[in-house]
């Protein structure tokens, strides 16, 4: 590791040197390439100095106990082993966690849906109550929202809904998400004040851009319909709206948010390949037969992932088995410590599996 932490010191000062070259200057583009990778390999290089320097003082009490015949320089260095060496120990861990390689489709943008499950109309309101709790989390880290597409539900809530959500490190940080989410509540629509259990499926994908995927537009049909927006009010009288269907796998997508038909015809087109994306990676993974048991699971519908217990007041998401018992603020978009524990459990695992 220590090799390898050396090469990236000399690739950090090496674009260091790099982005105050007046040509690297003049480049855009390049310039904020470097500079990302900059950042990166500064959070890196960094913790890396404070673990040499460590290494270095476990190093030197040990000589000192080797060579020292004096009692007192022999117990204070032993007390300097015994104090450093946990810390060493820690900052290996948090190292070898930080080497681990960043999925390139992490920094991308992304594309939620949520949909109503079993639960008839009470699904569609969690699914509501679902996407207002997004909505929140989105709020809190700067992100923008925009609903391209939804389908409200007869009592409330939506049946589905379609958002693009735009900022740094968003399908890195929501792709824990996808899955399976089940509410146990009394509906208002209970009489006898009995508990009911739904549930409403998210799917996370990576918005992605024309050089990920290779879309023949000549098997892309597109079709122009008036859009509605909630309480089934008319958002315009024009035929705006898109819906794009892939005619090899059937895929369909709509978009209907905006008033420029070229514009819901662009966001249509990203969600159209971000489906595409995810099928072909899907069916890689399932030819190569080498597809990681991953604790955020498969993403797909049928993986349960938390339950929202309203009588008890307790969250619990159970691909880590971890509770809380705050379920207002989670509902409010407190959502953040779930993918904490869940992006230390993934790099947990990609390291037991030996990933370099």
């Amino acid at each position: 590791m220590l090799e390898k932490l050396e090469e990236i010191s000399k690739r950090f000062e090496e674009v260091g040197n790099l982005m105050v070259q007046p040509d690297i200057m003049s480049d855009m583009e390049n310039y904020t390439r470097l500079s990302k990778e900059y950042k990166e390999l500064e959070k890196i290089v960094t913790q890396f100095k404070v673990f040499r320097d460590v290494i270095e003082h476990i190093k030197s009490a040990k000589e000192v106990l080797e060579t020292e015949k004096d009692p007192d320089f022999r117990e204070l260095a032993k007390s300097e082993i015994e104090e450093l060496q946990p810390k060493k120990e820690q900052l290996e861990e948090h190292i070898k966690q930080m080497l681990i390689p960043k999925d390139p489709t992490d920094s991308k943008n992304a594309i939620l849906e949520i949909r109503a499950g079993a639960g008839g109309d009470e699904a569609s309101i969690f699914a509501g109550d679902l996407l207002r709790m997004y909505e929140k989390f989105c709020e809190t880290h700067h992100w923008k929202m925009t609903i391209s597409d939804f389908v409200e539900g007869t009592a409330g809530g939506f049946s589905k809904v379609v958002a693009s959500i735009e900022g740094p490190e968003v399908y890195g940080t929501l792709k824990y998400e996808s899955g399976v989410h089940r509410v146990q509540r009394v509906p208002a629509t209970e009489t006898q004040g009995r508990v009911h259990t739904s549930a409403a499926s998210v799917v996370v994908l990576p918005e992605m851009d024309d050089v990920a995927v290779d879309l023949d537009l000549n098997d892309v049909r597109r079709d122009e319909f008036c859009s509605s927006g909630p309480g089934g009010q008319s958002v315009n009288t024009t035929y705006s709206a898109i819906r794009l269907t892939h005619i090899p796998t059937g895929v369909v997508v709509q978009c209907q948010d905006q008033k420029s038909k070229l514009k819901n015809y662009d966001k249509a087109l990203k969600e159209l390949k971000s489906r595409l994306y995810a099928m072909e990676v899907r069916r890689h993974n399932e030819e190569i037969g080498a597809e990681r048991k991953s604790m955020i699971g498969s993403g797909d519908r049928s993986d349960k992932i938390r339950t929202y217990n309203y009588p008890q007041g307790r969250v619990t998401d159970h691909r880590i088995g971890m509770s809380v018992h705050n379920l207002p603020s989670v509902m409010d978009g407190d959502i953040m410590p779930f993918i904490d524990e869940l992006r230390i459990a993934e790099n947990t695992e990609k390291m037991k599996e030996g990933v370099e």
